[in-house]
């Protein structure tokens, strides 16, 4: 049986690694130079951290469209420039009556669709530069608020000036920005403390691959530890295609679908075999589907898929 050269490698990013070191330290350990990412993680920050390797690279979108969990701890009282307190202190204020209540009050006003403007400390783009170059020369933008969606904010623990909170949302969301807009909300500002991001999708940091593990283990261990390409589009639902189909998939022509599937959605696309062909966009009939991204499987064969 042939090796897999593709999948995906959810890893528990460590501490002061920027997700491009991540990156970086994956292709040099699997020998791979076509290796990305499904979604920056703050230098400061740790957890999962999904790596595509080879093929998986052409699902990134897939991926980054999924939630995102994190556990934070917000320190309140100080303001800085960066959000956490890894930052340039811009305010310092005495912290008084923070219950759990309030917090709890406060919080309900960021669960929803909101708007937040990205910080000046971020990887978004803006004239061919992301923003954190501008800002460490000092430069500030005006940047676009962007709409986002924020599920869960659960009050875990509260503490005299600090607060641990779990919280669950999509693509986009910067819990740094959040955790400003809270504690301005509480009249006396508020900063990252600490930040893991324990789940993004279906991959959860308890399946993980430690930051260790990546830098020490052999690469036949790291390559065990892929997951198949299919992995990360179990949100998608399933379609699949005769052999014909599969050939007319393939060569991006529209295929009949075995059986129904709801039309307009993307649905991920598999041949007679269960070998995954890749993603398509189901018509309107719902009885057939167009190839919108595919990848090339390294095994025929039904894929190993989580329960």
């Amino acid at each position: 049986m042939t090796a897999p050269s593709s999948g995906i490698l959810v890893i528990d990013k460590t501490a002061g690694a920027t997700s491009f070191d991540a990156v970086a330290l994956a292709r040099k350990r699997l020998g791979v130079r076509r290796i990305g990412h499904a979604g920056t993680l703050d230098p400061p920050a740790t957890g999962v951290l999904p790596l595509l390797v080879g093929e998986a690279t052409k699902l990134t979108p897939y991926l980054m469209d999924q939630d995102k969990e994190y556990v934070t701890t917000v320190r309140f009282g100080v303001t800085t420039d960066t959000h956490d307190l890894t930052g340039r202190v811009l305010s310092e204020t005495a912290v008084t009556g923070l219950t759990r209540e309030r917090l709890e009050a406060a919080c309900r006003g960021f669960v929803g669709r909101i708007t937040q403007v990205p910080p000046m400390y971020s990887a978004v783009h803006h004239e061919g530069r992301r923003l954190y170059e501008l800002a460490r020369e000092g430069v500030e933008v005006e940047r676009t608020p962007r709409a986002v969606v924020v599920t869960v904010i659960e009050v875990q623990a509260v503490g005299a000036t600090s607060a641990t909170l779990r919280i669950v949302c999509g693509k986009g969301t910067y819990v740094r920005v959040l955790a400003a807009e809270l504690g301005s909300a509480l009249g006396c500002g508020g900063a990252v403390e600490g930040l893991v991001r324990t789940r993004v999708g279906p991959f959860a940091l308890t399946d993980a691959v430690a930051w260790s593990e990546l830098e020490d283990a052999p690469a036949a261990v790291l390559w065990a530890r892929l997951l198949p390409l299919d992995a990360g589009l179990a949100h998608l639902p399933a379609a699949r295609l005769d052999a014909g189909g599969a050939r007319r998939f393939v060569h991006g022509q529209a295929a009949d679908v075995a059986a129904p599937v709801a039309a307009g959605t993307h649905a991920r696309v598999y041949d007679a075999t269960g070998a995954l062909l890749g993603v398509g966009e189901v018509e309107t009939t719902g009885r057939s589907i167009r190839p919108v991204r595919m990848v090339h499987a390294d095994r025929p064969g039904p894929s190993v898929r989580r329960a």
